[in-house]
């Protein structure tokens, strides 16, 4: 029977002002519930409106903004709205993959945030029936002097280790950065990439009248309960109040639902699936109805809880972990359980599909919860909230920039600098080979992974450069995209496709709101000038703590085709007496530079355009050197400049270089220290240099010999040589020493 307009159930609360506000709803908000519903809603259906409504699920500050991003190419096989993103990478295989955030909770309580968020993620990738092969991440944290900073690092990395250590998928690159604007709002963003049948990949709506709705995976428990409100709101004094709303993971009972879902995939006992993250059960039943055009009836009795006496609104709302909620064929019940029960997993029919589209909800005889199913998600506000663009800022010339120090020094400096030393420590807490399958490990421009047997591979990678979107979102945009098709390209693979992570403060305020449409149209106008479509996504705002935001941080991930991964591209240097080339312009740009706030402490200026058609040029030439075995190395160029990757290089090998002079036109410090885009440094044999600068002469593309490799010191002409055991001592010994309090 469906709740009267004027009744109110028993024992549920009176709705007020205080309760509305305490649900993140604003009184404009409630007013158009109370407009669509026509009465008081009940607590459980305030709590649905909430999960609904919020931002992490309805993207109401987002939306107007997003459609602008492209999406389509013929190798997409599914865009942004399932659980992940879908290409074809032919012989009928698919590659599924997604980024999603995790950074509220990860601050709160950072070893089950940063685990519940990897544990989501591979859900989303595996609900579509693609089983994990690799994960990454990306992850920000404020000043290393800051109190809780070590704290923070410790427990987010071994959160990220544990559960996919467990779990059994090898985490093969990410990045990791520092920043004071990040002290009270650290950043867990975690992606996954899985592999599937292209006939075989499923999807979340709905269809047939009176199907059975199937709850799947482990017990409900009180874990999680608003946590998706919780990551849609800015925090204050009261942040560690908030640590009830991080759920907790087990990444074993994950394993056998990974197998169980396949398993029952397989016998072909699937008609829609949808994963229990942001918002649990709520979220999960009304995105398979609405999709489908069907209404829902749960009946909460009947979900196996771990806990007792739990009410209907804690049902609803609860995020506990590795949970599935399915839409079973009926003559396929029985077997679907006995595989389930077979892995050790609670099964439970908890409702049905209906003509009515509405979204029913009953629990201990009452009816809890009866609202429009389409409504909730299509009604949700939907902002297009006022914004200002961010200032443009002066170009720093070269010339004008007062260096304090010898090359050398600063390149010993920089490398050992928190953002640009080796992250060893980080990723050796990762299980970076488990499977057999990986190729390239972290540490290089993008990790490798074969595909099955082979001779197929797909590369990946995350990246994003936040000091450059501040300074200038557009261009900061363009730039993270840019880098993460040079990292793809630096190990030879074709640029696919893209997920982002888009990590931004309080969209109420113009000026964040104006970065965030900044970068956005950035990234849009990046992916349509590369052909590398966004397929999935998240976004992620609200992150500021008392009124402070993060940097801009749309951070990227993106997937691209080997043909065979025996010619993955690494980067450290081979063979001593290879020729080094330059492949790009180098003028000189200090601006936004490492060497500019490290070595200068002038965090300032405009950061360095992008050029698109350049980006694609060099990188379309260096995939095509890599192909026809021109090249013994490959490096692309970002942060710290061009004498950072050629170091870089060095230490992965144990060979140093003998190397040139800056050109007369360019300051030495600028030529070496610039962050110029659509760069590389690539190695040749010295017999096939020649040969690789002629190419470029003809392609029309910049190139130049830099020097030869060998020796055990990173030498510059004119200038002081320094030994790779001073470089490898800063690059490796910061952030051990620092996790261990000695630095």
């Amino acid at each position: 029977m469906a709740i009267a307009k004027d009744t109110l159930l028993r024992n549920e609360p009176r709705i007020t002002p205080e309760l509305v506000a305490e649900h993140g709803l604003k009184p404009d908000e409630y007013q158009r519930i109370l407009d669509l519903i026509g009465r008081e809603p009940t607590l459980t259906e305030l709590g649905i409106f909430s999960a609904m409504w919020n931002e992490h699920c309805s993207y109401k500050s987002s939306k107007v903004h997003l459609r602008g991003l492209p999406t389509e190419a013929p190798w997409v096989i599914q865009g942004p709205g399932e659980n992940a993103g879908v290409i074809d990478i032919g012989d009928g295989l698919a590659v599924v993959f997604k980024m999603e955030s995790h950074n509220h909770p990860s601050f709160i309580e950072p070893y089950q945030g940063a685990t519940t968020g990897v544990g989501g993620i591979l859900r989303d990738v595996f609900t579509m029936g693609a089983r994990p092969i690799a994960c990454l991440n990306a992850i920000s944290f404020g000043d290393p002097k800051h109190p809780k900073t070590r704290h923070l690092v410790s427990g987010v990395v071994a959160g990220i280790g544990g559960y996919g250590n467990s779990f059994g998928v090898p985490t093969v690159g990410g990045q990791t950065r520092f920043h004071t604007r990040y002290d009270g709002n650290n950043l867990v963003n975690a992606m996954a990439v899985g592999l599937a049948r292209t006939d075989s990949i499923f999807y979340a709506a709905a269809s047939g009248v009176g199907m059975p709705i199937v709850y799947l995976g482990s017990k409900t428990g009180r874990d999680g309960i608003h946590g998706a409100s919780m990551a849609s709101a800015e925090f204050g004094e009261d942040s560690e109040e908030k640590r009830p709303t991080v759920q907790v993971g087990d990444p074993f009972a994950e394993k056998l639902l990974l197998e169980a879902c396949l398993e029952i995939m397989r016998k072909d006992c699937v008609i829609a699936i949808q994963d229990m993250g942001a918002a649990g059960l709520t979220c999960s039943a009304v995105e398979m109805g609405a999709k489908g055009d069907l209404g829902v009836t749960l009946d909460l009795d009947k979900v196996p809880t771990r806990e007792t006496g739990m009410s209907a609104y804690e049902m609803m709302l609860s995020e506990s972990q590795e949970r599935m909620l399915m839409v079973l064929r009926p003559e396929k019940e029985q077997e679907a359980e006995d595989i389930f029960r077979k892995w050790g997993l609670d099964f439970a029919i908890v409702g049905e599909t209906t003509p009515t589209k509405r979204f029913i909800v009953r629990h201990g005889g009452d009816v809890m919860a009866d609202l429009p199913i389409k409504e909730l998600g299509d009604e949700a506000p939907v902002y297009n909230r006022p914004f200002v663009e961010s200032p443009k800022l002066p170009v720093i010339h070269a010339g004008d920039v007062t260096h304090p120090m010898s090359m050398a020094d600063a390149l010993e400096r920089l490398i050992g600098s928190p953002d640009l030393c080796s992250k060893r420590w980080v990723w050796e807490q990762y299980d970076h080979i488990i499977g057999g399958n990986t190729v390239q490990r972290p540490g290089g421009d993008a990790g490798v992974v074969r595909i099955e047997d082979g001779p197929k591979g797909l590369a990946m990678t995350a990246d994003v450069t936040p000091r450059y979107c501040e300074a200038d979102p557009f261009e900061g945009g363009k730039q993270a995209v840019a880098e993460a098709y040079r990292n793809l390209c630096a190990v030879g693979a074709l640029p696919l496709a893209i997920t982002d992570n888009l990590n931004f403060g309080n969209p109420e305020k113009p000026e964040i709101m104006g970065q965030f449409v900044g970068c956005v149209r950035g990234i849009a106008a990046a992916c349509k000038a590369l052909d590398f479509p966004v397929v999935s996504g998240n976004v992620s705002l609200y992150n500021e703590t008392n009124g402070r935001a993060i940097l801009p941080t749309p951070t990227i991930g993106g997937v691209g085709l080997l043909n065979d991964f025996m010619k993955s591209m690494s980067s450290g240097f081979k063979d001593s007496g290879d020729t080094i080339l330059l492949i790009g312009e180098n003028p000189g740009w200090l601006g936004q530079s490492l060497y500019l706030r490290e070595i200068c402490g002038r965090e300032e200026g405009a950061p360095p355009p992008v050029d698109l058609e350049h980006e694609k040029r060099h990188g379309a030439f260096v995939r095509r050197l890599i192909l026809d075995s021109q090249v013994t190395a490959v490096h692309d160029i970002s942060d710290g400049g061009l004498l950072v990757a050629l170091a870089e290089m060095a230490l992965a090998s144990g060979l140093g270089a003998t190397l040139d002079a800056a050109p007369a036109a360019v300051p030495a410090q600028a030529f070496w220290f610039g962050e110029d885009q659509a760069r590389y440094v690539v190695t040749a044999k010295a017999a096939d240099a020649e040969k690789v600068l002629a190419k470029a002469t003809a392609a029309g593309i910049p190139a130049r010999t830099l020097g030869t490799v060998g020796g055990k010191a990173i030498a510059v002409k004119g200038e002081k040589a320094v030994p790779l055991a001073t470089l490898n001592a800063a690059f490796e010994g910061w952030l051990p020493a620092y996790m261990a309090g000695k630095a």
